[in-house]
């Protein structure tokens, strides 16, 4: 996967690259602020994936079987981590998000009934898996 971060970081030197040429021959501070917020996004993504590659390959003793050009399909076998059977917490999160945006229209008593909502229902979200049938 060390391609993958290598791709990303090279995305964030042609968006800088651009960045500059669109500065330099529009002097348009909006176009060149957006261009600028995709380099940071693609280098930040870049860093990520190497850092995490990285820790990856230090807790395997080696490079990763996608890095290994010896590798074998059925290298990747095994359990590749956990995933949520169901959840109705993003629901529950949604419709709090939701309440603060139509807070903001209606009323300021909606924006704090919907932060007291959004709190609760992110720590259901967090905390899911910590008690009950799929607690592990």
């Amino acid at each position: 996967m060390r391609v993958q971060a290598f791709m990303f970081y090279g995305c964030a030197i042609f968006f800088l690259v651009t960045d500059v040429v669109y500065w330099l021959w529009s002097g348009d501070w909006t176009g060149t602020t957006a261009m600028a917020l995709a380099v940071g996004l693609a280098g930040l993504i870049g860093f990520y994936i190497h850092f995490t590659i990285r820790r990856l390959e230090n807790s395997n003793g080696g490079p990763l079987y996608e890095d290994d050009p010896e590798g074998e399909i059925a290298d990747a076998a095994g359990e590749l981590g956990f995933f949520s059977p169901h959840s109705w917490w993003p629901l529950f999160v949604g419709m709090s998000a939701a309440a603060i945006a139509l807070g903001v229209v209606f009323g300021w008593w909606l924006v704090f009934l919907g932060v007291a909502a959004i709190l609760m229902s992110t720590i259901g979200f967090v905390f899911e898996y910590y008690r009950g049938h799929f607690a592990h």
